[in-house]
């Protein structure tokens, strides 16, 4: 199986790329893993919301194909804690998925067939984070999914 985190926009702040460029290194020895920008939409500031997350839709969309499974990062999601997270991820591998997907979205959400499309919401807390700093985050949480599942000493309970 294979895991993909799907990003809009780059990561600009250089401690988050580094802590970002560690996890994703680190889980290079469970999974092969990617992390996949989508270039910001030009001009958006001229844009309707509506219309900025029915572009960004589209390009996530077309990340689709068979095998590969959508799970969007999304504050309405379920909350999962760390070790239910693992578990999540191990029924996912056992299953006859190829490719998991996750994706963070735009500063304004999803589009409606984006969340059509979608297999799962997931949250990562009821506090908001920037776009950005939710990648470290959801890296190290893949991350540390992984450690759980391997009984290795990195999560504490």
């Amino acid at each position: 199986m294979k895991i993909t985190l799907l990003v809009i926009g780059k990561t600009d702040a250089s401690y988050l790329r580094e802590g970002i460029e560690l996890y994703t290194k680190r889980l290079k020895h469970y999974i092969q893993f990617e992390m996949l920008v989508i270039q910001d939409i030009k001009q958006s500031k001229n844009m309707t919301e509506e219309l900025q997350k029915n572009r960004e839709g589209e390009q996530i969309l077309a990340k689709l194909a068979a095998g590969r499974e959508l799970h969007l990062f999304d504050e309405r999601g379920k909350s999962y804690s760390s070790v239910e997270f693992a578990g999540f991820l191990q029924q996912k591998m056992l299953g006859s998925v190829k490719e998991l997907i996750f994706v963070i979205g735009g500063p304004y959400g999803f589009s409606e067939e984006v969340y059509q499309k979608s297999s799962s919401k997931i949250s990562l807390s009821k506090l908001t984070f920037s776009h950005q700093m939710v990648r470290l985050l959801c890296v190290e949480q893949i991350y540390r999914a992984f450690t759980i599942l391997k009984g290795e000493p990195y999560h504490h309970e």
